[in-house]
C-alpha cells in the first residue's frame, strides 16, 4: 500500500488538446499529443497508443487527464514528456480518462 502523502506527490492535471500527428516510428499505432496545461505547467507532448478508439480530427480542442511530473521517457524519436492516463476497454484498447465536464485547464486532481 502507499500513504496519501505518496498519492499527493503525484501531479495530475488537466490538459486540452492542441494539437495531434500520427506516429508511425511508433512499435504500435500511435499519436504524438501536444497538450496545454496551463499557465503553470504550460504545453507538453505525449506519445499515446489510442488510435484503436480515437481519430485525430476528434481529439482536438479535447481535454484529458494526465501525470505531469514523471521524467520524460524516449519513445523511439520522440521525448514524451507527460503520462496521458487511460484504461482499457473490452478489446484490450486505450480510452482516455476525460473529465465528463469542461474543467479548467492546468486544474490539479484531488
Amino acid at each position: 500500500m502507499i500513504s496519501y502523502d505518496d498519492f499527493q506527490k503525484v501531479d495530475i492535471r488537466v490538459g486540452k488538446v492542441i494539437d495531434v500527428q500520427d506516429f508511425p516510428q511508433a512499435r504500435k499505432p500511435a499519436f504524438k499529443l501536444t497538450i496545454d496545461f496551463g499557465p503553470e505547467i504550460g504545453m507538453k507532448k505525449s506519445s499515446v497508443q489510442i488510435v484503436a478508439n480515437y481519430k485525430k480530427e476528434e481529439l482536438v480542442g479535447t481535454q484529458l487527464i494526465g501525470v505531469v511530473n514523471f521524467p520524460p521517457k524516449q519513445i523511439g524519436p520522440f521525448i514524451s514528456e507527460v503520462l496521458t492516463l487511460g484504461v482499457e476497454d473490452e478489446a484490450g484498447n486505450v480510452v482516455l480518462l476525460r473529465p465528463t465536464k469542461e474543467a479548467k485547464v492546468g486544474s490539479k486532481m484531488f
